[in-house]
């Protein structure tokens, strides 16, 4: 865990007005941009290990079987875009004029563009960057003007640290957790259009690490939530409450858990989330990695420490591929009948040479999603959103154009979702 995240509230209130010219979020730089909005940043990296359990599969796309979860792709992109095109997206990117946000500077029409919402009401959260929580409608009225479909990535959880779960027994931090969640969909209510919110990212994951049984890990709710007060005072109610609270005061919103790999099995993973909720949400929230591969080769970056192989094999030959995590994505998405949206996905380009430099990392994720976006569709995924999860991360403006080629020539001929 960070210690810096803990001042990430306290940055945050800054980022209703300020960003840095290469498109980071922060007004301080590339560090400040992790504090308002990485859950990576606690981590070191390690919250979306390659899946070292997962079975080996053919290299042939059509291998991968259709399912529920395929199914369901298509209604939630008409629902959010009113088409069934697989959905494309960014995030993290926000200028101080939001309507140069740096998804908005790519000349095409992106199909989501994603915020985070970090910190606590009286700790200098987002509920205090802008009067009355009306942070949330600067972002959504300025993705609906360029045509973007807003979406929100809810992490309250780490206002003390990512990975820390004092708070779900502390009412000091329970009260203001679930006013946050109330104002964030009654500010959505006012926008009143399609948009997405994703809960929570590695919240999850880490309780599942300290309890595979949401009933045993306690949550002071009842006390703190009054429209939960039915609800069982232990995980399983936190995450009830949140879709109850969705359902309740924004039902314009599609709503996702996130599912973390942690090295841990498809299987598990379902079990625990289908404990909490997950399956009367509208997507499942997945990722691949949320920062270049070549960072952490180049092991020179307090952002990347973590050991380890983050360069997939794009032949899916050897393992770690992108087959194997396909695969995994798949039985998540299967098990729980819901559509997987990948996040943060990062900017780096392929290079043969590992580690970079930064701000020029390597990676091939951008080169292989676009290049097999049917292998996607097919592990029932409805869209893919990029973003930097850390600093000093390759970019959209340091990639030598390849996002935006890569964007360009995908809107162009858009692939449609079964």
């Amino acid at each position: 865990m960070s210690g810096r995240f803990l001042v990430s509230a306290v940055v945050g209130m800054l980022v209703g007005c300020s960003s840095n010219d290469d498109g980071s979020l922060g007004p301080g730089g590339e560090d400040a941009s992790i504090e308002v909005g990485s859950p990576a940043d606690a981590t070191g990296g390690d919250s979306t290990l390659p899946p070292g359990d997962a079975p080996p599969t053919p290299t042939d796309s059509t291998a991968i079987d259709t399912g529920p979860s395929v199914g369901k792709a298509a209604a939630i992109a008409k629902k959010l875009r009113g088409k069934t095109n697989f959905m494309i997206g960014m995030g993290n990117d926000l200028a101080s004029d939001h309507s140069k946000d740096g998804a908005y500077t790519l000349g095409v029409t992106m199909d989501l563009h994603y915020t985070y919402l970090v910190g606590l009401k009286g700790a200098g959260g987002w509920p205090e960057w802008n009067t009355g929580g009306s942070f949330v409608n600067i972002m959504t009225d300025s993705a609906d003007a360029k045509g973007v479909t807003p979406m929100f990535t809810l992490y309250q959880m780490a206002a003390w640290g990512d990975g820390e779960l004092g708070g779900l027994t502390d009412n000091a931090y329970m009260k203001p957790y679930w006013d946050g969640v109330k104002l964030m969909f009654e500010r959505i209510a006012v926008f009143g259009k399609p948009t997405v919110v994703q809960f929570e990212p590695d919240f999850w994951g880490y309780c599942l690490q300290r309890n595979p049984d949401p009933t045993k890990i306690p949550v002071n709710l009842k006390a703190n939530a009054p429209d939960c007060a039915d609800l069982p005072n232990d995980l399983s109610g936190f995450g009830r409450c949140l879709v109850r609270l969705a359902r309740k005061y924004a039902p314009n919103a599609t709503i996702g858990f996130h599912a973390s790999n942690f090295g841990t099995t498809p299987a598990a993973v379902s079990s625990f989330l289908k404990s909490v909720g997950a399956t009367e949400a509208d997507v499942i929230v997945v990722e691949t990695l949320d920062r270049d591969a070549g960072c952490f080769e180049a092991a020179v970056d307090p952002n990347c420490k973590r050991g380890g192989k983050f360069y997939w094999d794009e032949t899916n030959a050897t393992s770690p591929n992108f087959k194997e995590h396909l695969t995994w994505v798949k039985a998540v998405a299967d098990s729980l009948a819901l559509p997987a949206l990948w996040w943060q996905t990062p900017f780096g380009v392929p290079s043969a040479t590992p580690g970079g430099t930064a701000g020029k990392y390597r990676d091939n994720r951008v080169k292989y999603v676009f290049e097999h976006v049917n292998e996607f569709v097919a592990a029932g995924g409805v869209g893919v959103a990029f973003g930097t999860g850390a600093g000093n991360q390759t970019t959209h403006t340091t990639d030598g154009g390849q996002f935006k080629t890569a964007v360009t020539k995908y809107f162009a001929a858009p692939v449609s979702l079964p």
